[in-house]
């Protein structure tokens, strides 16, 4: 395809609950979309980097400013242009793969849309729908985390996943296990909150039968993770530290985790999303889709990915209300606990033109 240009949207969404982490609390997002037009469709991307750098290293103005000095000049300058192309003509600018992972997204969009086909389809999907886990932020006090997990499970949610950091780990798992049974499909997020020397403290964790235990060090601390899995009964998931199939192929090899999370944005694009599924399926080990909080289209691109054969566990890709009481597409809707994947061509969703001006902040047009 040939590119016409490159239009990058803000948008602001405040969230319908601060949502607490080891690392901050977030009341908005704000969020950086892409608009590929080409002489045939246009497609959407979203970036999935915070408005700080506390999750990676990214952030949502550096993303921008990256895409507009180099990854979209680069892009409009090579010509014809391929989903598969982008990560090789963007190679030689070093990192930066959730501002890759948006463009490369976009991209797809269009190149799908062009010949008719779902993202699904193209990256291999076997289901209709997926379960759908939800995560649960840090609450001020296990009463209110118990009312909370209640609220998730009456809707439908088939999985819950506990934020934790050192002074609020085991009560809170204890707690949600003595309410709600140990039937219950339950993990837990540290979001790098520990160290090697809170083995004691994380092992606390073991009776409580949990699914896994997620990044609970630094996310360069590979071989920290491979010393603790032999200290804890609880599997270990890695999220931040797993940047590539690349990456996750030497933390499987090094007995690091026995899970994967797969987040688009953290690898690059949706095409390495997928090679780092099939490589963590060669290896026996079970992957799922986390959440950034997306918007409808990072949902939708993010509902076809986890209908892919490896993702055996329930994501977090929640329904639109889990965190925006209006979208900027028609709205993911939970279903007995699953979300539809989308069937149309491309992401099968759009932004709804009024609800999109509604929460937009800037925009900026880039041709070729």
């Amino acid at each position: 395809m040939k590119l016409s240009g490159v239009e990058l949207r803000r948008v602001r969404m405040p969230l319908v609950a601060p949502f607490r982490t080891s690392f901050g609390t977030q009341t908005v997002r704000e969020v950086l979309l892409i608009r590929v037009v080409t002489p045939g469709a246009e497609g959407w991307g979203e970036c999935v980097a915070m408005q700080d750098p506390l999750y990676s290293s990214e952030y949502v103005d550096a993303a921008e400013h990256v895409l507009r000095r180099f990854l979209v000049p680069a892009l409009l300058h090579v010509g014809e242009v391929t989903a598969s192309s982008v990560a090789v003509h963007l190679a030689k600018y070093k990192g930066h793969r959730m501002a890759k992972a948006a463009l490369e997204m976009a991209v797809l969009d269009a190149e799908l849309r062009t010949h008719g086909q779902s993202f699904g389809a193209a990256l291999g999907s076997t289901r209709d729908r997926v379960p759908c886990g939800v995560s649960v932020g840090i609450m001020d006090s296990i009463p209110q985390l118990l009312d909370v997990v209640g609220g998730y499970l009456d809707a439908g949610y088939v999985r819950i996943k506990l934020k934790i950091e050192p002074g609020w780990d085991v009560a809170p798992v204890r707690a949600v296990r003595e309410r709600f049974g140990d039937d219950l499909l339950l993990q837990v997020d540290a979001n790098t909150a520990y160290t090697l020397s809170d083995v004691p403290q994380l092992a606390r964790l073991d009776p409580f039968e949990l699914l896994l235990i997620e990044q609970p060090l630094d996310e360069e601390d590979v071989l920290g993770h491979a010393e603790l899995a032999r200290h804890i009964r609880t599997p270990i998931c890695l999220d931040e530290s797993i940047v590539s199939a690349r990456s996750a192929a030497d933390a499987i090899t090094l007995g690091a985790c026995r899970i994967v999370n797969i987040k688009p944005g953290r690898v690059g694009g949706y095409l390495e999303a997928r090679r780092v599924h099939d490589v963590c399926a060669a290896h026996g080990v079970p992957v799922w889709c986390g959440g950034m909080l997306e918007t409808g289209l990072g949902r939708a691109a993010n509902v076809a990915l986890a209908s892919l054969p490896g993702f055996t566990l329930p994501g977090d890709t929640s329904a639109s209300d889990r965190f925006y009481r209006t979208d900027i597409t028609e709205p993911f809707v939970l279903e007995s606990g699953h979300l539809p994947v989308p069937t149309g061509p491309g992401l099968g969703v759009t932004p709804i033109p009024e609800l999109l001006d509604e929460v937009s902040t800037a925009q900026e047009w880039i041709g070729s």
